[in-house]
């Protein structure tokens, strides 16, 4: 069973920037795709960054290209979300997910890391 353990959120100000991470454990990873989804308080929750696990290849919704930056680490099972030039309309749950590359839906859900920017 896939588990996942974000860290890394925390109050920060605008301006600021912030790495998340995702503990990846209970498999082997190599034919996963990593993504990274956010949910601000009364929204629906949306896609942020992917990764493939194999390739290194990212995939970023337009408007999320230039401050986020979606990594992995292969030896520690771990992926990382670096947000930059954080604004108050990022503050969200940030969630890490996985899905293997011949998925449509990522199925597994890490329980989230809260991010709060004052502004």
């Amino acid at each position: 069973q896939v588990q996942l353990v974000e860290s890394g959120g925390g109050l920060v100000q605008a301006g600021g920037s912030l790495r998340l991470s995702c503990a990846a454990s209970g498999r082997t990873f190599s034919s996963y795709v990593m993504g990274w989804f956010r949910q601000a308080p009364g929204k629906e929750r949306e896609f942020v960054a992917a990764i493939s696990w194999s390739s290194g290849r990212t995939y970023n919704p337009a408007f999320m290209k230039g401050r986020f930056t979606i990594s992995r680490d292969n030896a520690k099972n771990t992926v990382y979300l670096q947000i930059d030039s954080l604004k108050p309309e990022d503050t969200a749950v940030y969630y890490c997910a996985a899905r293997t590359d011949r998925q449509a839906l990522f199925g597994s859900w890490g329980q989230g890391t809260q991010v709060i920017v004052s502004s």
